[in-house]
């Protein structure tokens, strides 16, 4: 699905188009949240260089910047979680590193934490299950991704130790 042809009606809803899909990474014709995610990682990597504090910062900010982009643009599908909308992975993504931002990353930390949140974000261990299943709105679109943002950095963190 390329961006541009994705339904749009104002100025607003361009921009909500843009952020929900993440710059249009999740228009990926195949594994949208795997290439948002890893479309999410030059954000990560200033976040890490910004500090934990200027991380988590952002991270809020664009939670809800990015609950009202996915708000916005559900209103025009008729799935509740469509692939295409990939800021709440980018959300998720960003949420794996904080606890390990004031830390130096390597290359495999960063491996790790992309493959850490992806697996929680496929498997969705409660309570990201109840915000998948129950919450059919952008609010709930959201938050399964940062539950599974916050299990990979407790495991992420964890890890790091070793």
């Amino acid at each position: 699905m390329k961006l541009l042809m994705l339904k749009r009606d104002s100025w607003k809803e361009t921009i909500a188009w843009v952020i929900a899909t993440w710059f249009g990474s999740g228009c990926a014709p195949k594994a949208p949240g795997t290439i948002g995610s890893l479309f999410s990682l030059p954000l990560v990597l200033i976040g890490v260089w910004a500090g934990p504090f200027a991380m988590l910062t952002t991270i809020i900010l664009l939670f809800f910047i990015g609950w009202w982009a996915a708000h916005i643009v559900l209103k025009t599908q008729s799935k509740q979680d469509p692939g295409f909308v990939v800021i709440d992975e980018t959300i998720g993504q960003s949420l794996t590193f904080v606890l390990v931002s004031s830390f130096p990353l390597s290359w495999y930390i960063v491996v790790l934490g992309f493959v850490l949140f992806r697996f929680f974000d496929i498997i969705k261990f409660w309570p990201a299950s109840f915000f998948d299943r129950s919450l059919h709105n952008a609010f709930g679109v959201m938050m399964d991704d940062v539950v599974a943002g916050v299990y990979a950095a407790a495991v992420l963190y964890g890890i790091s130790f070793l």
